[in-house]
């Protein structure tokens, strides 16, 4: 292990000049869209960054770009030698209430803030919030059912299995799509996340796009599936599946990997061949991908994600967005911020496949950068 040491306390992730997390793991929507404090520290700007502000940065939130965010930081401290970030991988729910109730600098979420909490944001900000997209991770549909390392679904039949409505593994109707393999009389197991989660909205929102009326529970960040076992965070949802035979859930893609998770190929409106997750086909997904609204705030329609038109594309994709001040009221901050973000955005995207997730594609990259250079 390196020099840099790695100091966790509780849930939290305390990075500081001479402690860092970092851990390696092989790891909206309504509009028009369209296509896509304390004493500050002054220190010399590094490459693309323009470093300064607060020293310290306080964050929470996403569980799911929990290893992302660790790199993040490492980059950050390396870019802009004095300055650090705090991050708590509570999910997206604490990690928005946190942002809007003054607690934190800025938030992530898995989904872009909802209208009430535009409203909420804009209070503590004083200023319009945005969302934005810094990393992305393909959410997995994960099993446990030995001897059966490949598996197919579609929209429909994942909905069904969620809600109940389909409750053994030898089914006809994952039998259809899954030809010529012998799958058991055994209880399927569905394992969900019980605490607010951005992965859980985006894969209700998923369920509910590409199952034509199969799910019928709608969305949010309660899972409203009704069946089941509820269980904290991606790495508790990831664990359990580990430990289950017959168990099913979904999981960022990281968490699976971590856990050596199979992981169902799913079939979407694009074509008939199931599509498994990889950097290539959630790279499709997010290139044909639009956004909703205009200008800064840069929150993704997920149907777009959800109802790929390209073959071989993989439609579960998240977005996790920093959710920001446009102008913090105490500039020092959005200074510090600011330069957080650059330094995300810059060297912080390189890497990221070897923990599971996928970079800001170049063409969604000059749009962020121009929202980033806003932020004051």
């Amino acid at each position: 292990m390196s020099s840099e040491s790695v100091s966790l306390r509780g849930n939290r992730f305390w990075i500081t000049l001479s402690s860092l997390v970092f851990a390696v793991m092989l790891t909206a929507c309504d509009g028009h869209g369209s296509a896509f404090g304390t004493g500050a520290v002054t220190v010399t700007p590094s490459g693309n960054v323009d470093c300064g502000g607060r020293p310290t940065l306080k964050a929470s939130g996403s569980t799911a770009q929990e290893y992302a965010m660790a790199r993040f930081a490492k980059d950050f401290e390396r870019a802009c030698p004095g300055q650090s970030v705090t991050y708590t991988p509570n999910g997206s729910g604490a990690g928005i209430s946190e942002f809007t109730g003054n607690q934190t600098d800025f938030g992530s979420s898995d989904s872009p803030l909802n209208k009430d909490e535009y409203a909420s944001a804009e209070r503590r900000c004083g200023s319009p919030a945005w969302n934005l997209p810094v990393v992305f991770g393909p959410i997995a549909i994960a099993y446990r059912v030995n001897g059966r390392p490949s598996l197919a679904l579609d929209g429909s039949t994942a909905a069904r299995i969620f809600n109940g409505g389909i409750v053994a593994w030898n089914d006809p109707a994952i039998q259809a799509l899954n030809p010529g393999v012998t799958l058991p009389d055994e209880p399927i197991r569905v394992v969900f996340r019980s605490d607010e989660s951005g992965t859980t909205d985006n894969f209700q929102r998923y369920l509910d796009t590409a199952s034509h009326g199969a799910w019928g529970r709608g969305a949010g960040r309660q899972f409203y599936g009704g069946v089941g076992e509820g269980v904290k965070g991606n790495d508790g949802a990831a664990a359990a599946v580990g430990r289950t035979e017959g168990s099913i859930t979904y999981v960022e893609w990281s968490f699976a990997q971590a856990q050596h998770l199979d992981m169902a190929e799913i079939i979407t409106s694009a074509g008939p061949d199931p599509v498994a997750i990889s950097a290539t086909s959630v790279g499709k997904t997010i290139s044909a991908a639009w956004f909703i609204g205009e200008g800064n705030d840069l929150a993704f329609d997920t149907i777009s994600f959800y109802r790929p038109n390209l073959p071989g594309s993989y439609p579960i994709v998240l977005a996790t967005y920093e959710i920001v001040c446009s102008k913090y009221p105490d500039a020092q901050v959005g200074i510090a911020v600011r330069a957080f973000l650059q330094s995300v955005i810059d060297a912080g995207q390189r890497g990221l496949q070897d923990s599971g997730y996928v970079p800001v594609p170049d063409e969604l990259k000059t749009r962020l950068s121009t929202a980033v250079r806003a932020v004051s």
